[in-house]
């Protein structure tokens, strides 16, 4: 097998338990605020946030008993701060238990539901006077986690290509370079992680059979044909390119291929070599056709001297 290099890089767990875990996550947090009975407020949803969460990490509240926060100007009172791998975020809680709630009321889905149109009739089902359904509507929360969820299932079925885009400036002008800006974004998508693995990883990998049969022709050993295991062609075709033992390495099914200027540098002989080939095809065949004609041509002079001879 191939050696293994370990990458430090940020685990995002801690921070995904923080908002979403089951029982202390900030996301059931609100939710249970919702459903308890009594005065439901913002405050009193960030109160409790600040009673759970005060020891974790990467919260931050002027409110929490940690007494590193309470003197922060930086972090007004109503709010509290997510410390994210990218950096520091602060959310105003104003707003997020009436949203959390996403209750419409009882009359405008009833009237919804009351039109001619059957789309609108579908979309608002709850407003069907003979429905009675005792069980309190989903919260705009549960509604993102199962959302999330069915897209990270979905995900995982496929092989997803993932495109990161940059923004050079904040004003959507041409040759206009913020470096900051752009510095910002690169920590904030975790390029520099997905660089550092790139560079510790190999660019390209093949088995051996596709590979010996792709790049057979550069060897003079492999070529036309290999007698033997397909690996041991791989190594010998490599060692006769005399690539440096850096740039790939040899896995138990797998050629394991570092940097992609090697890749380009074998398609790039591997181009050369099928034109000398072609060449020497053509020469061959035009040899052949040469030869074939020239013995056409002494068979008939033999039989037109024959006959000449006879008649002479």
């Amino acid at each position: 097998g191939i050696e293994w290099t370990h990458i430090e890089y940020f685990n995002n767990a801690i921070i995904c338990d923080l908002i979403e875990n089951n029982q202390t996550g900030i996301l059931a947090m609100l939710d249970e605020e919702c459903l308890r009975p009594g005065t439901v407020t913002d405050e009193t949803f960030l109160e409790k946030l600040n009673q759970v969460c005060a020891t974790h990490q990467h919260f931050e509240s002027r409110m929490s008993k940690c007494s590193r926060f309470l003197n922060d100007t930086s972090l007004p009172h109503s709010c509290f701060r997510i410390q994210h791998y990218a950096g520091k975020v602060m959310y105003q809680v104003e707003g997020f238990v009436d949203k959390n709630n996403d209750l419409l009321y009882r009359d405008l889905s009833q009237a919804m539901w009351k039109a001619n149109h059957s789309l609108i009739k579908a979309l608002f089902p709850e407003g069907n006077p003979a429905k009675i359904n005792l069980k309190r509507p989903p919260t705009a929360g549960s509604q993102f986690k199962a959302s999330v969820a069915t897209l990270m299932k979905n995900l995982q079925t496929k092989n997803p290509n993932y495109i990161r885009c940059i923004k050079p400036n904040d004003k959507k002008a041409a040759h206009i370079f913020n470096e900051a800006l752009v510095c910002h974004q690169i920590r904030y998508l975790g390029l520099l992680e997905n660089v550092r693995v790139r560079r510790a990883g190999y660019a390209f990998r093949q088995t051996y059979e596709p590979c010996l049969e792709r790049y057979k022709m550069l060897c003079k050993q492999t070529w036309p044909h290999w007698r033997g295991p397909a690996r041991a062609g791989v190594e010998v075709l490599f060692n006769e390119l005399e690539i440096p033992e850096e740039e790939f390495s040899f896995g138990r099914s797998k050629i394991f291929i570092r940097n992609p200027r090697t890749l380009f540098k074998l398609e790039d002989l591997r181009k050369q070599r099928l034109e000398d080939l072609a060449t020497l095809i053509e020469k061959i065949y035009r040899g052949w056709k040469c030869r074939t004609r020239f013995l056409l041509m002494k068979r008939s002079q033999i039989v037109i001297a024959s006959w000449y001879r006879r008649y002479a």
